[in-house]
């Protein structure tokens, strides 16, 4: 038997210090992950109730609740998630499977890359344009729920096609075998065993999509609403928007206010970012591959 050569020695060493250099790398996006959720429990927790919840603003939203910004966060992300996520998948599913690969088709998926790291006051400027003004929305959900869909869509049509082209194309070349159209194909082999990555977009949208301020704020946001709204055609108050008022607009705020809407608002992504992985999870337990 031979024993550990030099080569085998320095391998490891340098296995080590790989190893070290990801822990440090992890630990430091895990510290202020924790500082930051552990500040807004500290402080924003004792404020917490199901008055605060379900109460409307008082004395010049110094006091009372904050149901209104909290139903229209909402109203908000429901209405952008039926906005983007079927013209999103469709737009991953023609570029996938029917789109030819040529130049135009990758210049399409280059700009599509792109669109997603423009600024978010970009698309709040494009919505105004293009939802208040030509469409004729004017300052409501519809609008504000649109121009979220907009500007996260990019997310939506990437992790789709990605998930999409992860699919092995024996799936694909097996139902045409049999005689199964493209269509077919994609809608019960495609897209079922797609389908939990492109969940991921979607759990990335509702994270973005909950806590814009930008682009609601000039399309449908109010920074403070007497009533509920009763249609899309309403304007609305949302969390991310009451937040920015009550920390730089409202004077005399009691400490514990801002980080109780702050906690809020990062438990409704949580809660939702954790149901779309818990189904994300039970359907990627049946996959076959």
């Amino acid at each position: 038997m031979f024993g550990p050569t030099l080569i085998n020695h320095k391998n490891e060493r340098i296995q080590k210090r790989v190893q070290f250099l990801f822990g440090v790398m992890l630990f430091f996006l895990i510290v202020p992950v924790v500082l930051i959720v552990g500040t807004l429990l500290v402080k924003g927790s004792g404020i917490i109730s199901w008055s605060f919840l379900f109460h409307d603003p008082t004395n010049g939203m110094t006091e009372g609740g904050i149901f209104p910004a909290l139903f229209g966060t909402i109203w908000l992300v429901t209405v952008s998630l039926l906005a983007s996520v079927p013209l999103g998948v469709a737009a991953a599913i023609y570029l996938s499977e029917y789109a030819p690969d040529n130049l135009l088709t990758r210049l399409i998926q280059l700009a599509t890359i792109n669109l997603a790291g423009v600024p978010s006051i970009v698309h709040a400027l494009f919505g105004v344009g293009a939802f208040v003004v030509f469409f004729r929305f004017g300052t409501s959900i519809l609008a504000a729920s649109l121009t979220l869909a907009i500007m996260t869509l990019p997310v939506v049509i990437v992790s789709s096609w990605e998930s999409l082209q992860s699919v092995p194309r024996s799936f694909r070349e097996a139902c045409w075998n049999m005689g199964a159209t493209r269509w077919q194909t994609i809608w019960h082999v495609v897209l079922p065993n797609a389908f939990t990555g492109i969940l991921t977009g979607v759990i990335l949208q509702v994270s973005r999509a909950a806590g814009e301020t930008a682009p609601i704020m000039f399309t449908g946001a109010a920074m403070f609403l007497p009533f509920l709204p009763s249609s899309v055609f309403d304007q609305t108050m949302a969390l991310a928007l009451h937040l920015f008022v009550v920390t730089t607009q409202v004077p005399n705020v009691p400490e514990s206010l801002p980080y109780g809407v702050a906690l809020v608002l990062v438990g409704i992504v949580l809660l939702m970012n954790s149901v779309a992985i818990w189904i994300r999870m039970r359907l990627r337990r049946k996959k076959k591959w």
